[in-house]
């Protein structure tokens, strides 16, 4: 009887993989490095949210009103799909819409660093400036209107000149009878009231505030939350002088000042540069009482 003789088992040499080359991992698909940035916790909610959209367009939707074309005086709304960007504000979304679809979109807008005031529209129902808030952080569609309360002059442009009207009501100036001895000879200011009124330094005349003050919308002699914040600036100043001051709160204190504020919030939830108006209001209020407080 013949015999066959098996042979051995083969056995497959074992893989090992190669190291992980520091060099190669730039060649990764952008969506497998942020899912394993995510699964290391590199990434947070917000910039996942931005990388999501990328590539993606966003959908906006822009008032539009032309009382110059026929056509156009019907106030209506324009559709626009922007390709999204990481880091897209909504200044940078209407100006592509209005370099790449329609030339004839019209809005204010200057230094695109939320410092010149500008583009402060109405967007998604709030006030904010245009180049201060991003995209990713709003629903869509985002609609973007013109400040209410204001006239429209054209598109997203509004009637400034009122608001500035009341801006300079206050004398928002310094103003100082007394002078130091000496040409010149310095102002000083101590640390402890530089503090005290830094905060009402930051307003960049936006209009922010005024449009959503319901107060403002009722009352058009009123104040308005920026100009008596400007007054705040100066009454506050311990380098004017006690006449000036007591001059500044008799602007203040009339009919149409500080006392038409109903306290709502509404200016300092809005404000770009998170200074208290409404607390500012408050104080300016206190002083006008103490002013006319008399003993004897």
């Amino acid at each position: 009887m013949s015999t066959q003789q098996q042979e051995p088992e083969t056995q497959e040499p074992e893989t090992q993989e190669a190291p992980e080359d520091p060099e190669m991992k730039g060649s990764e698909s952008p969506q497998q490095r942020r899912l394993d940035e995510k699964q290391e916790g590199m990434v947070d909610e917000r910039s996942e949210a931005e990388a999501e959209a990328e590539g993606e367009t966003v959908h906006i939707k822009v008032f539009r009103y032309d009382p110059e074309v026929e056509a156009k005086q019907e106030p209506r709304f324009d559709d626009f799909h922007v390709p999204f960007t990481k880091g897209m504000t909504v200044l940078d979304a209407v100006m592509y819409a209005r370099d790449e679809f329609d030339s004839s979109l019209t809005f204010r807008h200057s230094c695109r660093q939320a410092v010149c005031g500008s583009d402060a529209f109405f967007v998604n129902g709030r006030q904010q400036l245009g180049c201060k808030t991003q995209i990713s952080e709003l629903e869509q569609p985002v609609r973007i209107e013109p400040l209410p309360h204001q006239e429209v002059v054209k598109d997203l442009v509004v009637d400034m000149d009122h608001f500035y009207d009341q801006m300079h009501a206050v004398e928002p100036y310094f103003q100082q009878e007394d002078l130091p001895e000496g040409e010149l000879e310095e102002q000083r200011q101590s640390r402890e009231n530089r503090e005290k009124v830094k905060m009402s330094t930051r307003c960049i005349w936006c209009g922010a505030c005024m449009s959503s003050c319901n107060v403002a919308a009722g009352d058009n002699q009123y104040l308005g939350p920026a100009a008596i914040n400007k007054a705040y600036r100066f009454a506050m100043d311990e380098r004017e002088d006690e006449e000036i001051k007591e001059h500044r709160l008799r602007i203040l204190e009339q009919e149409h000042g500080v006392w038409r504020c109903q306290t709502q919030f509404s200016c300092t939830e809005v404000c770009p540069k998170d200074i208290p108006l409404t607390e500012h209001i408050q104080e300016l209020k206190r002083e006008a009482v103490k002013k006319n407080l008399k003993f004897w």
